[in-house]
């Protein structure tokens, strides 16, 4: 749910020592959308994914992108118009209606017959999943040149976490790239998932504010990685 931020914003007035046990429910997700409890959603798009845009394209043209817990996520719409292929997922349809909405994008929608309950949405070369990310497979989705991970890996539960990875891999082609934006804020909290890739950190950015003071921490940053998923 392009929710980078959001994973620790669940625990506001709890130890923050405890991340590692949190189970956040689909639930509690979409009643964020619902109340409008969204400050993780970057209305002008993600600087990072604008400084670092070549790393993930590599100066190919026609890729096929994935947002993973996409969100209403503005940088969608960037790509698309680049004319790459755009695929997001992402649980609260009210977040996926409101991204065609707020850039008056028509749009169809149709259900997924492989996944009960599931609805696709497409308008273009965007194609946008509401479902669980778990009930996705290349079989459906296809394969992936590129991913742009702001804060996925963060807002899966700590107990989900090697599924989810799992299932990224098998998503994605050979010599592709990954874009991860991660947060950090006690380096000796978590061990580090292992994607079996190339992973390069290419930029920390203090992200610390006051709601971050008020959950006892000391600092705050987000962390974008680059993952080659190499042939």
């Amino acid at each position: 749910m392009d929710r980078s931020a959001a994973a620790p914003g669940v625990l506001e007035g709890s130890d923050v020592g405890s991340q590692k046990d949190r189970v956040v429910t689909e639930e509690e997700w979409l009643q964020k959308w619902e109340m409008g409890n969204i400050g993780f959603h970057k209305e002008q798009g993600h600087p990072l994914l604008q400084k670092y845009l070549n790393v993930l394209l590599n100066g190919r043209s026609g890729l096929r992108i994935f947002f993973p817990l996409c969100g209403k996520a503005v940088e969608m719409k960037w790509l698309a118009d680049m004319g790459h292929s755009v695929v997001g997922v992402e649980v609260s349809e009210q977040a996926l209606k409101e991204f065609f909405a707020e850039h008056s994008l028509p749009y169809h929608e149709e259900p997924v017959p492989e996944i009960s309950g599931a609805k696709k949405f497409t308008s273009g070369n965007i194609s946008l999943y509401c479902c669980s990310i778990y009930d996705l497979s290349s079989s459906i989705v296809g394969k992936f040149d590129g991913v742009w991970d702001r804060g996925a890996l963060v807002a899966v539960n700590p107990c989900d976490r090697e599924r989810y990875v799992s299932l990224m891999i098998t998503l994605m082609e050979k010599n592709s790239s990954y874009l991860l934006v991660t947060v950090s804020y006690d380096p000796n909290k978590h061990k580090g998932e292992n994607l079996h890739c190339e992973i390069k950190c290419l930029q920390k950015v203090d992200d610390f504010s006051d709601r971050h003071r008020q959950w006892g921490l000391d600092y705050f940053l987000e962390v974008l990685y680059v993952l080659k998923f190499v042939a």
